[in-house]
C-alpha cells in the first residue's frame, strides 16, 4: 500500500519542488483572482489559494501569513478562505489517489475546486447577510523565518515524510484488524449506517470513510485502493467515499491549522460538515437517477 502511494508522491514532490523553485506558481494565483472576489475576498488571496491546491495546508498557510494585506482581513473572509482551503488543496497527489481508486481526475477536480469555491461563495453570503465575524483577529499561527531550503534538506524531508507514512498505514491496517476481531468494526458499521446509507457510502466503506475523515484522504484513500481491490467493492460505493471524504477530511488535525490562522470553528468545522454531507447527498441523489451504466462512464474510469 506505501509503495502504491509512493510512485504518486514522489514524482508529483519533485514536481511541486520545481514549481516553487520555478516560482510558476503566482501565475495560477492571477488566474484565480477574478473568482475570489465572488466570495469577499481581495484578489491576492488567490495566490495563497493556488499556493494550496498545488502544494500543502502549510504552504497556503505561509503565504497567507507573509502578505502585507493579512492583517486587515476579517474572521469572516479568514474563515471563507480557510474553508476554501480545506476543501481544495494538495491536488497534485490527492487526485492521484482519488484516480487510483477509480475516479477519473477531472471529475474528482471538478468536485473539489468546484464546491470549494461554492463553499466560500455560501459562506461570505452566509456572514455578510447576518453581519456575522465582522471583526480582526490576529492568528495565532507564526511561521518560522527560516531561508528556503536546499534539496539536500527537501529530501530530508521528504525521506522522514514516507517513513512516517509507512508507519501510520501499518498501524491503520493493524488497527482494523483489531477492530475486526473484537468485533468493534461491526458495532461502528452498524451504527453509522443510518447516517452515511443515506449517501450512499455502504457498510463494507464506512470504517475506510471514517478514517478519510479524521486522519486524511491520504491515508483513507491508500485503504479504499486496497479495500476495491481485494474485496470488489461496487466503484459507485468507492465514489460516494471518495466524494465525502474529498469534500472533509482530516477534520482534526486541517480544522486546528486553520483556527490556529484566524479561522472560526463554526466555519472549517461545522459547515464544512454539514456541507459535505449535503453535497454528497445531493451527487447520490442525482446519479442514482441517471439510466443505468451512465453514471459509471462519467465518473469512473474503465
Amino acid at each position: 500500500m506505501a509503495l502504491a502511494l509512493f510512485r504518486i508522491m514522489i514524482p508529483v514532490s519533485i514536481f511541486i519542488r520545481l514549481l516553487e523553485i520555478t516560482e510558476i506558481t503566482p501565475w495560477f494565483g492571477q488566474a484565480l483572482a477574478p473568482f475570489m472576489k465572488f466570495t469577499g475576498l481581495p484578489g491576492e488571496s488567490g495566490l495563497v489559494w493556488a499556493t494550496t491546491l498545488l502544494t500543502n495546508m502549510y504552504g497556503g498557510m505561509l503565504v497567507f501569513y507573509n502578505m502585507p494585506a493579512a492583517q486587515h482581513y476579517t474572521v469572516a473572509q479568514v474563515t471563507v478562505l480557510c474553508c476554501m482551503m480545506l476543501v481544495g488543496h494538495t491536488f497534485p497527489i490527492e487526485l492521484q489517489v482519488a484516480r487510483k481508486a477509480g475516479i477519473r481526475i477531472g471529475v474528482m477536480f471538478i468536485i473539489r475546486f468546484g464546491f470549494g469555491l461554492l463553499t466560500g461563495i455560501l459562506l461570505n453570503l452566509i456572514f455578510e447577510t447576518f453581519g456575522i465575524l465582522q471583526y480582526h483577529q490576529d492568528p495565532t499561527w507564526k511561521p518560522s523565518r527560516a531561508s528556503e531550503p536546499g534539496w539536500l534538506p527537501w529530501l530530508q524531508t521528504e525521506l522522514k515524510n514516507y517513513a512516517m507514512i509507512l508507519l501510520v498505514i501499518f498501524a491503520l491496517l493493524l488497527l482494523m484488524r483489531v477492530l475486526k476481531a473484537t468485533g468493534i468494526l461491526r458495532l461502528i458499521s452498524n451504527g453509522l449506517k443510518p447516517l452515511l446509507g443515506i449517501l450512499g457510502i455502504s457498510k463494507e466503506t464506512i470504517p475506510i470513510t471514517m478514517i478519510g475523515l479524521t486522519m486524511g484522504i491520504l491515508y483513507g484513500g491508500a485503504l479504499m485502493i486496497k479495500e476495491a481491490k481485494e474485496n470488489n467493492l461496487p466503484k459507485l460505493d468507492v465514489f460516494y467515499a471518495m466524494t465525502m471524504m474529498g469534500l472533509c477530511h482530516s477534520l482534526i488535525e486541517d480544522s486546528l491549522l486553520m483556527m490556529s490562522l484566524g479561522a472560526h470553528w463554526s466555519g472549517v468545522f461545522l459547515f464544512r460538515i454539514l456541507f459535505a454531507i449535503l453535497i454528497t447527498w445531493l451527487i447520490v441523489q442525482v446519479t442514482r437517477r441517471l439510466p443505468k451504466g451512465i453514471a459509471e462512464r462519467w465518473l469512473l474510469r474503465g
